[in-house]
């Protein structure tokens, strides 16, 4: 059975839709289907029994899901292998990274891992986290880079790098100078922040929830869709913020925003690589894995103290 062929079914059974599955194999309709009424001439049997809304899967297609996923996962097992025997490794490697990581951190692994594998093609999207999350479950990434901590079934997490929250504001933002912020008094404070649902935002709930604060009584008066625009707001004076130590690193050289603790709360976290349970990882990505586990001690994205 052809490899292509298989691939098309997985992608249909998965989504049942044949419209889903050419916008994800880059297809067109037409060529998908004419894919699967191959298989089905080839097998001498029907795999889909098409509705109004979508496709379902024969008594057939079930018995063949199973062994085309067998037969994809060994198929990229043997690549895998092949490309192991060889001093370099090349080809393509598709990964995503949330806001946070793009703008800060990605910049110094990306060249940390060209010095070491120059012939390895890589595509980075900078997206949110449940975008990175729905396009590995598609097979569409090898790899996500995500700043909070998910559950699902279908993607294992493995953390790579610690980093950490700080309230911060512009350096003389209070008349008398502060060493630290209470916790009842944060419920005060006009507050910038990035949208709900962004990894930054998850992160800080959960850490005032853990702390007794409920973050609903929170005084926000801005929500804003990028760390950039986060930043620029405090930076004029229309609030305070809780953003990370590493996407503050330049403005608290220059003296331009200044952090202050908040008193016994603790926003330690961990950055996470995620990619799916089910899939036999390319060699591109085996690598890009190893590196990133071993930048950590590269990589400088601690914050001068303030």
């Amino acid at each position: 059975m052809n490899y292509e062929k298989l691939q098309t079914f997985i992608t249909v059974a998965d989504k049942k839709s044949f419209s889903e599955a050419a916008k994800l194999l880059y297809l067109s309709q037409p060529t998908i289907t004419s894919q699967i009424k191959s298989l089905e001439k080839d097998l001498n049997t029907t795999l889909f029994e098409r509705t109004t809304k979508q496709v379902q899967l024969t008594q057939s297609a079930n018995v063949l899901y199973r062994y085309a996923k067998e037969i994809i996962k060994v198929s990229e097992t043997a690549e895998k292998e092949i490309m192991s025997m060889s001093d370099q490794v090349y080809g393509d490697l598709e990964i995503a990274c949330s806001l946070t990581i793009g703008e800060n951190i990605l910049p110094q692994i990306l060249g940390e891992f060209r010095k070491e594998y120059p012939l390895v093609r890589m595509s980075v999207d900078i997206t949110n986290t449940t975008q990175i999350m729905g396009k590995i479950k598609d097979h569409v990434l090898d790899l996500g880079l995500i700043e909070a901590p998910i559950e699902d079934p279908e993607l294992f997490l493995e953390p790579f790098l610690e980093d950490e929250l700080t309230l911060v504001a512009t350096p003389h933002y209070f008349e008398e100078e502060k060493t630290a912020v209470l916790l009842e008094e944060l419920k005060e404070l006009p507050l910038v922040l990035r949208e709900s649902g962004s990894g930054t935002r998850t992160v800080m709930n959960q850490h005032l929830i853990n702390s007794g604060l409920n973050p609903s009584s929170l005084n926000v008066e801005f929500e804003l869709g990028s760390t950039e625009a986060v930043k620029s707001a405090v930076e004029s004076g229309l609030g305070l913020s809780i953003l990370s130590k590493s996407a503050i690193k330049k403005e608290l050289q220059l003296g331009l925003l200044k952090t202050y603790p908040i008193q016994d709360v603790s926003f330690l976290r961990n950055f996470y690589i995620v990619f799916h349970r089910d899939v036999v990882l390319k060699s591109t990505a085996e690598v890009f894995l190893h590196s990133i586990k071993h930048l950590d001690k590269k990589l400088s994205f601690q914050s001068p103290v303030c």
